[in-house]
């Protein structure tokens, strides 16, 4: 057995053990330099310059694809054929160069300006980037475009794809659709349906791409905040794309023969509330909003606008007034022609005398403000305030569309005659188109009063359908008021609408014009500015549609007879054509 043998530890000199001793101090003092520098570079990063890098990592780790951008369709109803689409996705894409990669921008540019609208200085600038891998020459490109050009084979162009919001009718019902776009957070509805139901339609979670390497030691999926834990779905709408192209056409004809500022009209069924169409101008395309100078285009005058209307008003006074038995169909008063009310005069539009026995017919025949005077003093002003606000004047409809509108109606509540008469002929309150069909849609739904909405149904993504049912319907007036003030209505339409030379053979119409001085920002009326209304519906005792046009300001006509008479049978002629309603008279 071999003896273990002892290694004696090296014994260092004094010179060894001091360069020892420096080598160590030099490591020490690299670490000490390397460690401020790093200190450094972090207090750089994390303190004054936290902003930029958060918003790069933020990048990196949570960003949103154009490619993996989704969301739920808006279906337009169709009565005779499928559904169309009001706002779908479609695929687009970038078109992007390298010019480290080109090295004929001649011919690259004469490929490409065959298929795509590139401006050639811009181009050749961007081709023309050395060190540059990336420079955007053209978005939102088709596919068929893009199929085209790969076929070419162009070196150092890329195709990026992207889905897009797309609005297949432009400007057809755009203030009631309303348009996706960024509101600095996300990318949301921003107006009309698409802000609604923004959280049915929304599919924020697949919006997102996140990092490998976050997703692997965060789980940050789950913590990002999305919708996925509600009811994801397709919105079908009550809105009819064939009679809403139809408003659309009449609504655009008719503001440029009256150069108004504003126009707007609805068609809906009086006896569900279903809103058929409905549409506002001026208007804007969906597709290309980014260029709208003047956002209040992007708000539906329809629910939003409040309005003065006028002598439309004046058939809900009368049912009021039936109603609750202050007068009957046989009661007469002496017309004078004006009244004096805590010193402010109530004139008829002429300013002339009816005299004495003038007619509750004759109150609509010739649209008499004295008379609506008198059925305010027989119905009291407390009764009168209270039927109007049965007929939700002033009040929100409820209607399924964001940015609804009150209305102004403190008239109704000051107790002084002169408020409630002026009220009673339409001045004085101020409500919205939908409130103003909806509260005359009562007289055609047998005194009951509707919801009005634009949503039918909701398709959700797990095959449940949930549809939008009419609430239970407010008795606001009697069903034999409803049928009184329908006849006087159609009687006004046989006999006096333009001397009754718009009556229709075979169809009962009941309708009302109304014309109303414009309020000024400041208080007081403009002298010579008018807004114009119309409203009917047919037919007249078992109502399959209720119609209302308004405009503002037209030019060259003082009565909303001589504007609105003409569009207005316009759009019944069409309703009955294409939905094939039958004569009842």
């Amino acid at each position: 057995m071999r003896a273990k043998r002892n290694n004696p530890t090296p014994q260092l000199t004094e010179d060894q053990k001091l360069r020892s001793i420096d080598r160590a101090g030099i490591v020490i003092g690299v670490f000490f330099l390397v460690g401020m520098v790093i200190l450094g570079k972090a207090f750089y990063i994390q303190v004054i310059n936290h902003k930029h890098y958060t918003e790069l990592a933020d990048k990196q780790y949570i960003s949103l694809t154009g490619g993996g951008f989704d969301r739920g369709a808006i279906y337009f109803a169709h009565y005779k054929n499928e559904p169309g689409i009001a706002a779908e996705l479609r695929s687009v894409y970038r078109i992007a160069v390298n010019p480290n990669q080109i090295t004929d921008k001649e011919m690259v540019y004469k490929e490409l300006s065959q298929h795509i609208d590139i401006d050639k200085d811009d181009f050749m600038t961007r081709a023309s980037k050395q060190n540059d891998p990336y420079e955007e020459i053209a978005k939102n490109v088709s596919e068929e475009v893009v199929k085209k050009l790969r076929e070419k084979n162009l070196v150092g162009i890329s195709y990026i794809k992207e889905n897009k919001r797309a609005y297949p009718q432009d400007e057809v019902a755009a203030s009631t659709i309303g348009f996706v776009g960024n509101d600095g957070t996300r990318v949301r509805g921003q107006y009309g349906v698409e802000r609604y139901y923004d959280d049915v339609l929304s599919r924020v979670a697949s919006n997102r791409r996140v990092n490998f390497f976050a997703e692997l030691f965060t789980n940050i999926e789950k913590t990002i905040a999305s919708n996925t834990d509600m009811m994801e779905g397709d919105v079908m709408l009550t809105i009819d794309v064939e009679a809403q192209r139809a408003l659309h056409n009449i609504l655009v004809e008719t503001r440029n023969q009256w150069k108004s500022d504003t126009i707007g009209g609805i068609i809906m069924d009086p006896k569900t509330g279903e809103i058929v169409a409905m549409d506002s101008l001026p208007s804007f395309n969906p597709n290309d909003f980014s260029g709208v100078e003047d956002t209040s285009v992007f708000v539906n005058q329809n629910v939003s606008g409040v309005y003065e209307m006028g002598s439309i008003i004046k058939p809900l006074t009368m049912a009021a007034a039936f109603d609750s038995g202050a007068v009957t169909l046989e009661t007469t008063y002496n017309d004078t022609g004006i009244r004096e009310l805590n010193g402010y005069k109530v004139k008829n539009y002429d300013s002339q005398a009816r005299g004495p026995n003038t007619t509750m017919q004759t109150i609509l025949d010739k649209s008499l403000n004295v008379g609506i005077v008198f059925l305010v003093e027989q119905l009291g002003i407390k009764r009168f305030a209270e039927y109007f606000n049965n007929f939700g004047i002033g009040e929100e409809t409820g209607i399924d569309l964001p940015n609804e509108a009150k209305g102004l109606s403190k008239n109704l509540k000051s107790g002084v005659l002169v408020d409630s008469a002026t009220a009673g002929f339409g001045q004085g309150i101020a409500i919205t188109p939908i409130q103003t069909i909806r509260a005359l849609g009562a007289l055609a739904n047998h005194g009951k009063l509707v919801t009005p909405h634009v949503v039918k149904s909701i398709v959700y993504k797990n095959g449940t359908v949930k549809k939008i049912v009419q609430d239970e319907q407010d008795q606001v007036i009697s069903e034999k008021t409803s049928e009184a003030v329908s006849r006087m209505l159609v009687h006004v339409v046989d006999t006096s609408l333009n001397k009754g030379t718009l009556k229709m053979d075979g169809y009962s119409i009941a309708a009302k014009t109304g014309t109303a001085q414009m309020v000024k920002p400041g208080g007081g009326y403009y002298e010579g500015r008018y807004l114009h209304s119309f409203f009917g519906y047919f037919p007249a005792y078992e109502p399959r549609y209720i119609v209302f046009l308004f405009h503002t300001y037209p030019k060259g006509a003082e009565y909303a007879s001589a504007t609105l008479s003409e569009p207005f049978f316009k759009i019944v002629k069409f309703l009955i054509s294409y939905y094939e309603i039958p004569p009842d008279r």
